[in-house]
Formats: C-alpha cells, sequence, structure tokens
C-alpha cells in the first residue's frame, strides 16, 4: 500500500493554499510572501515543509527568492500558466479564469461521446465553453455527460444561458451534486487544427494549431460522469504536470 508521509502531506498543503492566494492576487507581483518562521508559525508547521513548499512554488515559475531578502510573488506573463497534479488543482481553475458559455446545456445524439461514457443509449447532454484569463481567451471545452449526470446540472443558471460568465467549473458543480464524488481523471493529449468554428471562438485563424486534450472523469465507483474535450491556443497556454515517485 502506498503511503505520504506525513512531512509531505503538509507540504504539499501549504504549497497549494500559498499558489491559491498568489493567483488571487493577495500577493500582488513582487509582494514579499511572509517568512519561514512566520508561515511556520501560522500555519503550525517546521520551517522544513516551508521551505518544501517554497522549493515547489520556485519551480513552477510563482515565487523567486533573493537571498537575505526574502520570497517574492513573480511577475505574471501573458500566457496562462497552472500546474496540475490532482483532480483539486482542476477544480482550482475557478480561482483566477472565467467561465463564458457558448452553447448551453441540452440533450443530444452522439453516438462517439456517448461510446466514450459507456452508455447504453446514444443521447448525452452536450455543451461548451470558452476559458478565459484575464478576458483572454485560451481554451474551448466541449463537455459530454451521462443523462443521469447532465439532469443534476440542468437548471444550474451559469449553464443555462447564453454568454453567462462564471468562476465555475463543471466537475465542481457536478461533485457537489454527485452521490459517488469525482476520484480520478484520465486524459490523452494530442494536437489539432482549428476547425472554422473553433477558430471564430478563440480569436485565431483556420487550420491554427491547437492543443486538444481530452479528459475522462470518473467516479469513486469507475463510472465515468464526465468526458471534457478541451482545444487550447499554444500562445496563451502553457500545460505543465508534476510527476511524483510513490514512497512505498
Amino acid at each position: 500500500m502506498t503511503r505520504t508521509s506525513g512531512r509531505e502531506s503538509a507540504y504539499l498543503r501549504l504549497a497549494r493554499e500559498l499558489r491559491s492566494a498568489i493567483l488571487q492576487h493577495d500577493y500582488p507581483e513582487g509582494t514579499r510572501l511572509p517568512t519561514e518562521a512566520e508561515l511556520a508559525e501560522t500555519y503550525r508547521v517546521s520551517r522544513q515543509t516551508v521551505r518544501r513548499a517554497f522549493q515547489d512554488l520556485v519551480a513552477e515559475g510563482m515565487v523567486y527568492r533573493i537571498p537575505g531578502r526574502g520570497t517574492f510573488a513573480a511577475p505574471r506573463e501573458e500566457q496562462y500558466l497552472r500546474q496540475f497534479g490532482s483532480i483539486d488543482d482542476l477544480m482550482g481553475l475557478s480561482i483566477d479564469t472565467t467561465l463564458q458559455l457558448v452553447t448551453p446545456l441540452h440533450r443530444q445524439v452522439d453516438l462517439d461521446a456517448a461510446g466514450r461514457l459507456r452508455l447504453a443509449s446514444d443521447r448525452v447532454h452536450m455543451l461548451e465553453f470558452l476559458r478565459l484569463h484575464d478576458d483572454v481567451p485560451f481554451c474551448l471545452t466541449t463537455v459530454y455527460l451521462p443523462p443521469a449526470v447532465g439532469r443534476l446540472v440542468e437548471s444550474v443558471p451559469e449553464l443555462t444561458e447564453v454568454g453567462a460568465r462564471s468562476r465555475v467549473t463543471i466537475i465542481g458543480l457536478l461533485d457537489d451534486r454527485l452521490g459517488d464524488p469525482i476520484a480520478e481523471a484520465e486524459q490523452s493529449i494530442t494536437v489539432g487544427l482549428a476547425t472554422p468554428q473553433i477558430a471564430g471562438h478563440l480569436g485565431c485563424e483556420p487550420q491554427h494549431p491547437l492543443l486538444r486534450i481530452d479528459r475522462m472523469y470518473q467516479s469513486t465507483t469507475g463510472q465515468p460522469v464526465e468526458l471534457a474535450v478541451s482545444h487550447f491556443l499554444p500562445e496563451h497556454y502553457s500545460y505543465r504536470v508534476r510527476l511524483r515517485r510513490n514512497v512505498r
């Protein structure tokens, strides 16, 4: 059985909280973060735990350190960058990005999506939205839901009014409503070309190269609950994943 040490759990939690604070501009660009001693006292952890959290944030480009002066929030580039290592990180997209609904949630026939969701019928719930950072669209996502799952969010205003903007994530909405919470996601990453429709939404030329990421979310019982197909503008988006080695 895989075990995670208490120290590792503590520094990961602290890094997540500091990352969220930076993304929410609690620490604007160039602002000094609390010292290791201050954070250790505030969060009741060791200074070594704080140091490990800072090391992660430095590696991500979220902060920079000046010997003798402290740790500072790094300048944010125009390109959108998030590091993903868990389902919670994906839900955290609501911290610093905006969802803008393009196609409201509705029922339709889609053989491919129904097959990938392992449905007995060919009907799914579908919606499309743009993801924006600082009002700049960097991603168009098409979401497919099993009918039973789609009915759980049919009345959510953010998913029914064209042009509606919100800070929600689809998996965040579902996780509050599902009997069995979302536990994992399988994803594939490929390269695609912008269709005229996608190009119109993302503001690029047709046939423009895009990063395509397909994610299949599953509940704790192993049931598919959402298929999300996203097309990203590479000039506005950087994708980073942390790989960890299990400690036995």
